[in-house]
């Protein structure tokens, strides 16, 4: 579906298509075309200046260009019925625009002191960076080390192109911004994607609600000692994006994961394996489907200590009890809830469809997921899946390699045929 131009102002009480964020760079100055460019390819348009970039280009300029008024640190707590940065964060994409080493840095560590810093560390939608910098800065293992954090998180980047630079004396190399018509064209792109997927994605759960865990837990073990795994949450938050894609509401436990936020997902965010039994039986009360992704801890300290203890010379006894099993609990409630479909995942390194079959047996689910943590390019953290989809008759069906999205895809088509069986 290609975006027809058409000039409109945006209206921060509802979600502008994209945000321009305007970093403290000389690019600055290209704001204002890309700005324009947006408006023409049908885009609405919403601005945070950052003081940085102030000193090279005005407010003016900028809501001249982007048709809007534009925010700064100084309108962050103005009086307003929704916090701004939170209102901001809405946006489908954001773009930064000028993108400076010191915006990627905070931005890579989850500061929130400024509106554009609180603005990316919320935000809903697609994020893409537009880099502006001096060769040298831009290759030093910090700044590389800062950008390749973001992309672990989802976020792009357009360039930084080779080409000269603006500042006297510099010559060229890699480190000039895109220019804004490629910088609009992108952002174009990227909204065109989402209405396409919006568009060609069935409706079929429309009317459900589906619970969905992520992540792994903490178990504390005093203040500051926990034990956890490496568990992403990527497989939790792919079942909850496409849930919510096809129509469904969408309520998502997740452990401590470095994964944003998803728009129109409802998000719990726990630490332990007693809070995400809260949270789960809480939501999955009056649940369609029941996807338990989460990496839960089986055990916890019997005793956590309520303060640091120091270190001690020879070993350490630590006591251990069971944590509970939270899909075996939403199993023995399923006689109240006929017509739910519960799914689990297993990570087992040998026998795992034996194994697998008699979890799903044991905990009334009915399917499980077998993961094989051994198997190269997916083990914990990785985009791509391979499993084995196992009933508790023992029956099962491989499927390959495929993205984590396919994975949830297929998932959730088979919740659905079994819904509709009951």
């Amino acid at each position: 579906m290609n975006r027809t131009p058409t000039l409109r102002a945006p209206d921060l009480a509802g979600v502008p298509d994209c945000l321009v964020i305007v970093g403290g760079s000389m690019a600055a100055v290209k704001a204002p075309t890309a700005l324009r460019r947006l408006r023409e390819g049908g885009a609405s348009t919403a601005v945070i200046a950052t003081r940085a970039a102030l000193a090279f280009i005005t407010p003016l300029s900028l809501a001249t260009a982007g048709n809007c008024e534009v925010a700064t640190d100084e309108t962050w707590f103005a009086p307003q019925p929704i916090a701004q940065h939170l209102s901001l964060a809405r946006a489908r994409v954001t773009v930064v625009l000028g993108a400076s080493a010191e915006l990627l840095a905070a931005a890579a560590h989850g500061h929130a002191d400024t509106l554009a810093t609180a603005t990316l560390l919320s935000a809903e939608g697609q994020v893409l960076w537009v880099p502006a910098m001096n060769e040298r800065m831009w290759l030093h293992p910090a700044v590389q080390a800062n950008a390749e954090r973001l992309r672990g998180w989802g976020h792009l980047f357009l360039g930084p192109e080779t080409g000269a630079f603006g500042t006297p004396g510099e010559g060229s190399g890699t480190g000039r911004m895109a220019e804004p018509e490629a910088i609009a064209a992108r952002a174009l792109a990227l909204l065109n994607e989402q209405d396409a997927e919006a568009e060609a994605a069935p409706q079929d759960l429309a009317g459900l609600k589906v619970v969905v865990s992520a992540g792994p837990t903490r178990e504390y073990l005093d203040p500051v000692r926990f034990i956890s795994n490496p568990s992403s949450g990527k497989m939790g938050f792919a079942v909850a994006e496409e849930a919510r894609t096809r129509g469904a509401e969408v309520v998502l436990v997740t452990g401590p994961v470095n994964l944003p936020d998803l728009s129109g997902v409802q998000t719990v965010r726990i630490e332990t394996a007693l809070e995400m039994q809260a949270a789960i039986m809480e939501a999955a009360g009056d649940a369609d489907m029941v996807v338990m992704t989460a990496a839960i801890a089986d055990y916890r300290a019997a005793a956590p200590k309520s303060e640091k203890e120091a270190k001690t010379p020879g070993d350490v006894t630590i006591h251990l009890t069971p944590n509970p099993d939270i899909l075996a609990g939403l199993g023995a409630e399923q006689a109240a809830h006929p017509g739910r479909v519960l799914v689990g995942f297993a990570m087992e390194t040998h026998a795992g469809v034996e194994r697998a079959a008699l979890k799903a047996q044991r905990k009334n689910a009915d399917f499980i997921l077998l993961n094989y943590p051994t198997r190269e390019g997916t083990a914990f953290g990785g985009d791509d899946n391979q499993v084995t989809l196992v009933r508790a008759d023992g029956t099962h069906a491989d499927w390959p390699r495929i993205s984590k999205r396919e994975v949830a895809r297929r998932l959730l088509d088979e919740a659905r045929q079994i819904r509709e069986r009951r």
